[in-house]
């Protein structure tokens, strides 16, 4: 059952998500939660012993230095993802903006809810998202970032995915049904891909700087999707 209370946060995300993103509503709902729902989050992720490791180890990367990484090899992991950043005018510090704020969140008690091991996920999450960008090859449009959603609910059973999905699609059915097909079809892409890639979501990739992301790629069974595949192809020429 979903609280009456929380019903009412569920319907602004909806019909206005500029006003309340998905991430807001992610750490509001905790206190929401039924217990069971809360621990049943927690027992799929401790199940799986990649990520047991990935929680029990608690790691959070240093920000990265992007200027030294202009002088990485073109292709690999480091200099990729420092033209990311810098091709989408993106923040060197974004986790560690977001940890700024998810830290003064609990210190006011709004996150009382959530399973510690879930908060860790959630900060490293941010933290490899412009990563899976460069190693899926999905871009930055609004497509890309979509199947980028279902991609990684696909690898990591994890609410906040979820929520994107839920709040994408009760806008398309009820707002713009113009962009069912589209909208589908990138969850679709994102989500089969997930699936069949290996495990991405729980990786050292601030140690993997050095390596070529094709080389990564093979690694962990990346096979770009149809619609990734086209992604990498205009971003190519």
């Amino acid at each position: 059952m979903i609280d009456e209370a929380f019903g009412e946060r569920l319907q602004l995300a909806f019909n206005a998500p500029a006003e309340l993103p998905v991430h807001q509503l992610f750490n509001e709902w905790w206190s929401h939660a039924p217990a069971a729902v809360s621990q049943g989050y927690v027992d799929m992720l401790m199940a799986d012993p990649t990520f047991r490791t990935f929680i029990d180890e608690g790691r959070f990367g240093a920000p990265i230095d992007l200027a030294a990484l202009g002088d990485a090899p073109v292709g690999s992991l480091g200099r990729s993802y420092r033209d990311w950043i810098v091709d989408n005018g993106l923040t060197e510090a974004i986790a560690v903006d977001y940890r700024r704020y998810h830290d003064s969140l609990e210190r006011s008690g709004k996150l009382d809810g959530m399973p510690q091991e879930l908060r860790f996920a959630i900060l490293r999450g941010f933290q490899v998202h412009d990563f899976l960008h460069v190693l899926t090859g999905y871009d930055s449009s609004s497509r890309g970032e979509l199947a980028l959603q279902a991609f990684s609910l696909a690898q990591f059973p994890f609410p906040y995915f979820g929520m994107w999905m839920s709040v994408v699609t009760t806008r398309m059915t009820f707002h713009q049904p113009t962009m069912i097909a589209a909208t589908m079809d990138a969850i679709a892409d994102g989500w089969q891909y997930g699936r069949a890639a290996g495990n991405l979501m729980a990786q050292p990739w601030e140690d993997l700087l050095g390596e070529p992301v094709m080389a990564l790629r093979d690694r962990f069974d990346v096979r770009p999707s149809p619609l990734a595949t086209r992604m990498i192809a205009r971003a190519a020429r």
